[in-house]
């Protein structure tokens, strides 16, 4: 098994809807990732494939939010949407996009990273409750599901408000 995370390329574009719409069963996500690639808060660098075997098996995407409190607006990335064929679940294609897509991050010189997932897998990768920091989510959602990480020491020092995602994430 030969396992690559790379950066996508235009050429992987309709793999990676591919792999979003039967990660997910439904379109929604692709979508979202459309509308990212067409954004401001869009970075290459920060959306990758993860290669299997020669085929494409996941994707990641990490895009620009903030965090918005009554005086400040910090900068974060959300890390939305990850899929991963289901013939490929359960391999570490998950892993490997998330690792190689924190350090992705890290290397951006990007600080803080929210997440909405399940808190049992997404603990593995030093996700927290973004409660935590006294950062909220802007919908009702389980505490524990809504996480956080600093990419630096003390990125989250001082750090409090709610996460403003773009308005394209309202259509997933």
């Amino acid at each position: 098994m030969s396992l690559i995370v790379r950066p996508e390329t235009p050429a992987d574009y309709a793999a990676v809807a591919l792999i979003h719409q039967r990660a997910f069963g439904r379109e929604g996500e692709a979508r979202l990732v459309t509308a990212i690639r067409e954004s401001d808060n869009y970075f290459p660098a920060l959306s990758l494939v993860a290669v299997l075997d020669e085929a494409l098996a996941g994707h990641i995407i990490f895009s620009r939010c903030h965090i918005q409190s009554a005086e400040h607006s910090f900068p974060a990335l959300a890390l939305a949407p990850l899929a991963v064929l289901p013939e490929y679940q359960n391999r570490a294609v998950g892993t490997a996009l998330i690792w190689e897509g924190l350090n992705a991050c890290r290397r951006g010189r990007h600080e803080i990273v929210i997440v909405l997932g399940h808190p049992d897998y997404y603990s593995r990768f030093g996700f927290t409750p973004a409660s935590t920091f006294g950062i909220l989510p802007p919908f009702s959602v389980d505490d524990a599901a809504f996480m956080g990480q600093g990419l630096i020491p003390d990125a989250l020092q001082g750090v409090s408000g709610t996460v403003q995602y773009p308005s394209y994430f309202d259509n997933v």
